[in-house]
């Protein structure tokens, strides 16, 4: 492999912001194609590949989604031209024959584990969803991530058979850099990590 060029590591990471207003602008269908056909080449143990994403365009289905946000994130996620659900599947193990068969019997361990079941979905959806903002990113998009929503109720919005559990929202759009708060700053090296 060889590095990327310093624009597209400022257009993933160093320039890249998480945006609150959004320009009047559509998503087509086939970028959201492109997105999932991007992210999931993003690595999780034993290929489980747990997350699930629902792209909210919809007027009906922004409505649905709307008493489910924090008061603070109602305005910008209505505004943004889609909002992505990121879920985990419950039952991710169901696929993990066909999509890790160099461990035949790993499914059978997850059904009889359900703490270490839960907790590979929630990290590896997690990490997934790391993926999901970096393939935005690539392809033009702005992202504005958050937590601020009640799950349970996009859960039974969304998801109402209980498989699948909402961990994320990410807006997805065209970002109004003009609003924009002052960018916060991050960790040194030497806060964050060490050399041993």
């Amino acid at each position: 492999m060889t590095m990327l060029a310093n624009d597209a590591l400022d257009q993933l990471f160093r320039e890249a912001r998480t945006h609150i207003a959004w320009q009047d602008k559509d998503i087509p269908a086939e970028v959201l194609q492109q997105l999932y056909d991007l992210y999931k080449w993003g690595p999780t143990a034993m290929n489980c590949q747990p997350a699930r994403v629902v792209f909210v365009r919809s007027a009906e289905a922004k409505e649905r989604l709307k008493p489910t946000l924090a008061p603070g994130n109602v305005e910008k996620t209505m505004a943004a031209p889609v909002t992505a659900i990121i879920a985990y599947d419950t039952a991710f193990y169901e696929h993990l024959p066909e999509q890790f068969p160099v461990y035949p019997d790993a499914a059978e361990g997850f059904k009889a584990n359900a703490e270490a079941s839960l907790a590979t979905a929630q990290l590896n959806s997690g990490l997934q969803a790391g993926y999901f903002i970096l393939a935005a990113r690539s392809l033009g998009l702005d992202c504005g991530p958050m937590t601020g929503f009640e799950a349970d109720k996009v859960n039974e919005a969304f998801f109402p058979d209980g498989r699948y559990k909402a961990s994320m929202l990410v807006n997805l759009g065209y970002g109004e850099a003009s609003k924009l708060y002052p960018r916060g700053p991050r960790l040194s090296f030497d806060q964050a990590c060490r050399i041993e």
